[in-house]
């Protein structure tokens, strides 16, 4: 090496050794290049199309649910209806006319024209007295007749069902018939000239069935109270239960 010339390396310090080569200046302290970020503009897209998709589920089902409600709960109102149905099939082999939400949903039908409800023994006596020209005829009977009261199953029964109550709309009960079990002759008595014609006698026997039927003039009323509590015994939907009779009462 000659005198004056600069070494290309120089070492400084104690127990090591430290280099440092030329670098050009232009490489000094630049900042590296920006990275591209690659994922962000893709991240965004993927949220926008989730909420996109979150916001027309959302908007279908607000489309959707009042016609799903609604369709459950015809369906739950119609299940009232077969329930109360089949009350009238078991008691009385009717089908009643059946409305959901004003809509029919069964018309009326019956294999059987009457229901018996109730049948009762009633007894009755009947006396005729008759007098002419001082001469007096006596006919007095007992009868024993078997008085049934229910109703006539051509008339109208039906059943609407809305979303408040359940109202039962049936014909009022009546006297269904009249049947002679038994006459008993109390006093068959002629007069001198005032003889019991066969007409006196067919008279007192016709009055019989009528005196019965007045005095079960309570017994239709007592059908309706009972052929309602057996239809409500086991027929328990959620909405109150009416029964009404708007029919006329029958006379007798």
């Amino acid at each position: 090496m000659f005198w004056g010339e600069q070494p290309p390396f120089m070492s400084f310090g104690r127990g090591g050794r430290y280099f440092f080569g030329v670098m050009p200046s232009s490489q000094i302290n630049q900042p590296a290049p920006p990275q591209r970020r690659v994922g962000c503009p893709l991240a965004a897209f993927l949220i926008v199309l989730v909420l996109a998709l979150l916001v027309a589920l959302l908007f279908y089902r607000c489309e959707t649910f009042p016609s799903i409600v609604a369709g459950q709960g015809v369906a739950a109102l119609e299940q009232v209806g077969r329930e109360a149905r089949d009350q009238f099939v078991k008691l009385a082999h009717l089908q009643p006319r059946v409305t959901v939400n004003n809509r029919v949903y069964l018309e009326q039908t019956t294999t059987v024209a009457q229901l018996a409800v109730i049948e009762r023994r009633v007894e009755v006596e009947h006396e005729m007295l008759h007098s002419w020209a001082g001469s007096t005829k006596r006919i007095k009977l007992h009868g024993t007749f078997s008085v049934k009261a229910g109703f006539d199953l051509r008339k109208k029964f039906s059943v609407q069902v809305n979303p408040e109550e359940v109202t039962i709309e049936l014909p009022h009960a009546e006297i269904l018939s009249v049947e002679q079990q038994k006459v008993d002759v109390l006093a068959f008595e002629n007069g001198l000239w005032n003889r019991i014609s066969p007409n006196d006698v067919e008279h007192e026997l016709a009055t019989l069935p009528d005196l019965a039927r007045q005095k079960s003039r309570g017994l239709p009323a007592e059908a309706e109270r009972a052929f309602t509590a057996q239809l409500l015994e086991k027929f328990h939907p959620k909405q109150p239960v009416r029964a009404i009779f708007p029919a006329p009462s029958p006379a007798g």
